[in-house]
């Protein structure tokens, strides 16, 4: 059986999650606390980086969540997740990658504000603001004429990669009124079984991440 190696409230764990989920995989949950769990030495032999997630199957460790995802996807084609259309595979992939290298880093800035960790760089905040409704008005765009991203009926790996991030965006003070199809998707994924499952409130977020913030930021400081 798969094994999954995770943290709730991580949306890189939580994407390959539903993906098990949604493809209906047998597949077994271990939760770090990455309180130090991750530094074990039989946790650093299936991960070096000491990094979550990583998926296990049988002898074979994958980590990188979109290299999990992939793998999940050549191994259990169904329900499929990618599309074959040129064009459809493209915006596939350029949703994922826009998350993961645009969207998910200007997030931080905006998780100090949600958190009430006081920052010195307002600054950075509206770059940051700035960034984030770059990356919505391009998701807006590819939704204008289609359920799901790449004009597909049903979810790809788009919607794992982009929907355990997006709908976060009114908490960190980012609206989506202005996106009238990227809040209708929001709420499509939401409605999903395979989301409701893996949803985590925002009490269990603040008492994970206040703390690591802070220490962070006094890490900081101190150099």
């Amino acid at each position: 059986m798969l094994k999954l190696y995770h943290t709730p409230i991580s949306p890189n764990s939580r994407r390959v999650w539903i993906a098990l989920l949604e493809k209906q995989i047998p597949f077994e949950l271990v939760t770090l606390n990455l309180d130090g769990d991750q530094l074990q030495p039989d946790f650093i032999a299936i991960s070096p980086f000491h990094h979550i997630p990583v998926l296990v199957d049988d002898d074979f460790s994958i980590v990188e969540s979109l290299a999990i995802l992939d793998y999940l996807e050549a191994k259990y084609p169904t329900p499929a997740m990618l599309p074959t259309d040129a064009k459809a595979l493209a915006t596939v992939r350029m949703v994922e990658l826009v998350t993961v290298n645009e969207l998910f880093p200007a997030m931080n800035p905006l998780t100090y504000r949600m958190l009430g960790i006081p920052t010195d760089d307002p600054q950075k905040l509206e770059q940051a603001e700035q960034r984030i409704h770059t990356v919505l008005k391009f998701f807006e765009g590819l939704l204008r004429s289609s359920t799901y991203f790449g004009g597909s009926p049903t979810i790809t790996l788009a919607e794992l990669v982009a929907g355990t991030v997006v709908p976060w965006m009114p908490a960190l003070g980012v609206p989506l009124d202005n996106y009238p199809h990227l809040s209708a998707w929001c709420e499509r994924l939401s409605a999903r079984e395979a989301w409701q499952n893996t949803q985590v409130s925002m009490e269990e977020v603040e008492a994970f991440l206040k703390p690591r913030f802070q220490q962070l930021i006094t890490a900081q400081q101190n150099h």
